[in-house]
């Protein structure tokens, strides 16, 4: 029988920063810091995205505002995310996100030199515990029972760091499934830098639940965080179709050469 992960007692680490890229009356979209969850998800109490945006935004949630995430990044994730600011707002941009009108990019720092230029990763993923033993509750795999799947990838560059080689990787994600690209390099072979799920050992996961952030994991991960950045998101907005950017954050480019 599978068991959920504990959770140790300790702090939270966290970077509650993040930038407003472009606003309306109807959304914002903001560049989010790692790690940072975007809403309450447990009994821990904790700085929240979703929290510092409704303090950004008080004047306007005081006079009937309501927000709404549109797209929800993980807490190591950093980049893009889209918030509407009231209710007809979240079921229009809602409507776009079910019928896959909103186009999203992600930039990777992966292991190792991948020998293609572009790849298309199109395997099913499931809840690995569905299939067979796992220690970790949420972890993802590919699998033919899985759902459709679909994420397109290029090489930007590749590089070696402390004696490690590394790849800028571009993912464009077709299909909205949990983990979605973690799953699909690490299935190709080249894990994110700092995934602890999905990276050599999922056993370095397990040890900081339980003890946090060290020096040896530091030496296997280099990043506290998987090296995972939404830097691009468009969607249509009233005739329009709104394009947002945002740039590598400084602990990604600390890797690069």
């Amino acid at each position: 029988m599978t068991e959920r992960t504990p959770i140790a007692d300790g702090p939270i680490a966290c970077e509650p920063d993040f930038q407003v890229i472009a606003e309306s009356p109807d959304w914002i979209v903001v560049d989010k810091r790692a790690p940072l969850i975007v809403h309450t998800a447990n009994a821990k109490p904790e700085p929240t995205l979703l929290a510092g945006l409704e303090a950004l935004l008080c004047y306007e949630l005081a006079n009937g505002a309501a927000l709404s995430l549109i797209n929800r990044l993980d807490r190591e994730t950093s980049g893009l995310t889209l918030i509407a600011k009231h209710k007809e707002a979240a079921k229009a941009l809602g409507i776009a996100m079910q019928e896959r009108l909103m186009h999203k990019e992600y930039h990777a720092i992966v292991h190792g030199h991948p020998t293609w230029h572009e790849c298309s990763c199109h395997e099913p993923i499931l809840r690995q515990a569905e299939v067979r033993e796992s220690a970790i509750w949420v972890k993802q795999c590919t699998h033919p029972l899985g759902k459709p799947c679909h994420t397109d990838f290029r090489l930007v560059s590749s590089w070696s760091h402390a004696d490690m080689p590394l790849s800028l990787i571009h993912c464009t994600p077709h299909t909205g499934r949990m983990h979605q690209i973690r799953v699909h390099l690490s299935h190709l072979g080249h894990p994110i830098v700092g995934d602890k799920i999905y990276g050599s050992d999922e056993r370095h996961y397990l040890e900081f639940i339980a003890h946090g952030w060290s020096k040896q994991l530091e030496k296997s991960l280099l990043l506290p965080r998987h090296a995972l950045h939404a830097s691009a998101l468009h969607f249509p907005w009233q005739g329009e179709n709104i394009c947002t950017f945002a740039p590598l954050p400084p602990d990604m480019k600390s890797l690069m050469p």
